[in-house]
């Protein structure tokens, strides 16, 4: 009998704002711990909790950029649950009126190779609703701490439809979820922050079976590999259970990156009761057809309809546009450059290459900002297409280009600039190319013959000699066809 298997994750995203989702208590990741608590986050007597109006409207954003029913009117709930993590004993979430309910996430599959789009699926969503966090316990050998510093923060809860029906989709739909909130300026999503965390529900059922199989919870799922490598194992393992007779038991189990395997945490026979109910101290909230409609007015061109639009407009290829899109300020300044000067093929590979090389390559020395944001990026979009005018010019060759762009990069010239005070002008000079040209193939007599014979690829040989003698500055086109013309004469 063959199986397949049926995924639903529930993904919890930090939104990026400033202070906390009920109360002005800041937030910042790696501050000293209990740093970052106030009465209400620590649910002191006496305290009210006060809607970040910021949270709500981002949540309205998601749901804007996932398709999502957008509520008339958003309610408050108290989940409860003992736990040290948990200051108040009980949570403040929503459950029964979230912001977004419905609504679908749009992911892209592995291509047959990397130069390819593959195909893309639409995974539906049963909700997205805010809720605070809790603290962070750690275990230490004799006894344990608590850091109530993330207690408060404001979450988005992510759940989608069990419409998964292996690894790879649910990675791509984690790389899907945070390309857009990171796109939108929802959320950075960093796993190592804790900005965004996953557990999945994973069952196998017969293939043709309508039947939802008993679903595992995996948990302690940290990073987007780890989601994929756990559920892959967890597939296998229920799999291969079921086949020797076994029966699959309703749990929870952890995923163990050192040991590639889930492990039980706790049997779940029973959905625990959270005991929810309305809570007293929060308004609900209504978000207005106003408000829908302004949000959705800011939302930007989102990375597959811009990946389209490229592939139609600029001609470009999945191999640029695939690194381009899913960051918004490289798209931008992409576009920029073009409206400057109209050569976007060059554009686009040199900021799919070497600006983002060498942006990497900075990051990594001084402890990294975002590629994407362009903070301290000296290179304008202007500047970019005065370079590639250069190159479509004849003015400069694009070897020579690429050391004129790491210049720019490193110290914010114009490439005009650097060009001028560097001598890199493309040497066009008819005449002296030609004596160059002569020489060359008098010291390359081989290769002459060689290409005289019918061998055309000879003549590179030849052309290196050109390009060496004139340290890269002869104008390639204009030695092409100097050598062709002298070879057949």
């Amino acid at each position: 009998m063959e199986y397949e298997a049926v995924i639903g994750l529930e993904v919890h995203v930090q939104i990026g704002i400033k202070s906390k989702l009920f109360s002005k208590c800041p937030y910042k990741f790696g501050a000293p711990p209990n740093s970052l608590t106030d009465p209400v986050v620590l649910g002191l007597p006496g305290t009210l909790p006060v809607i970040n109006e910021k949270a709500v409207l981002a949540t309205v954003k998601a749901g804007i950029i996932f398709g999502c029913d957008i509520a008339e009117i958003a309610k408050w709930d108290r989940k409860n649950y003992f736990y040290p993590d948990c200051p108040k004993n009980y949570q403040i979430s929503q459950n029964s009126n979230p912001v977004c309910r419905n609504g679908y996430v749009e992911i892209e599959l592995p291509g047959p190779s990397r130069n390819v789009m593959g195909e893309h699926k639409k995974i539906a969503l049963d909700r997205i609703h805010l809720e605070e966090d809790v603290g962070k316990l750690t275990h230490f050998e004799e006894d344990s701490g608590v850091d109530f510093n993330r207690a408060g923060v404001a979450l988005m809860e992510i759940v989608s439809q069990p419409d998964m029906r292996s690894a790879e989709e649910a990675f791509a739909y984690l790389n899907s979820l945070r390309m857009h909130m990171a796109y939108a300026g929802i959320s950075n999503c960093d796993m190592e922050k804790g900005e965004m965390r996953c557990d999945a529900n994973v069952s196998v059922r017969p293939i043709g079976e309508k039947k939802l199989g008993t679903k595992v919870e995996i948990k302690n799922l940290n990073s987007i590999s780890g989601v994929k490598n756990g559920i892959a194992f967890e597939i296998k393992r229920q799999i291969e259970a079921l086949k020797s007779g076994e029966k699959i038991s309703q749990e929870t189990r952890r995923w163990d990156a050192n040991l590639c395997s889930t492990t039980i945490l706790r049997s779940k026979e029973t959905a625990f009761d959270y005991r929810y109910f309305p809570d007293p101290d929060l308004m609900p909230v209504k978000i207005s057809p106003e408000t829908r409609e302004k949000i959705r007015s800011e939302v930007p061109e989102l990375p597959f309809a811009k990946q389209e639009r490229f592939f139609s407009q600029y001609n470009l290829p999945y191999t640029v546009t695939s690194v381009i899109c899913p960051k918004h300020t490289l798209g931008d300044f992409f576009e920029s450059a073009v409206a400057t000067h109209n050569n976007p093929q060059i554009i686009a590979n040199i900021i799919a290459n070497d600006m983002l090389r060498e942006m990497s390559i900075q990051n990594s020395n001084s402890d990294g900002k975002n590629d994407s944001s362009l903070e301290n990026f000296k290179i304008s979009p202007k500047n970019l297409a005065e370079l590639v005018k250069f190159i479509d010019d004849g003015a400069i060759s694009k070897q020579i280009a690429q050391n004129v762009f790491i210049e720019m990069f490193q110290s914010g010239k114009s490439a005009e600039e650097i060009i001028e005070i560097k001598g890199l002008k493309q040497n066009a000079n008819a005449d002296e190319l030609l004596a160059i040209c002569q020489l060359a193939i008098t010291r390359n007599e081989k290769a002459a013959g060689e290409f005289r014979s019918g061998k055309d690829a000879a003549i590179n040989a030849i052309k290196g000699f050109v390009m060496k003698e004139t340290r890269g500055k002869a104008n390639p086109l204009i030695v092409d066809s100097t050598l062709r013309e002298l070879l057949h004469s």
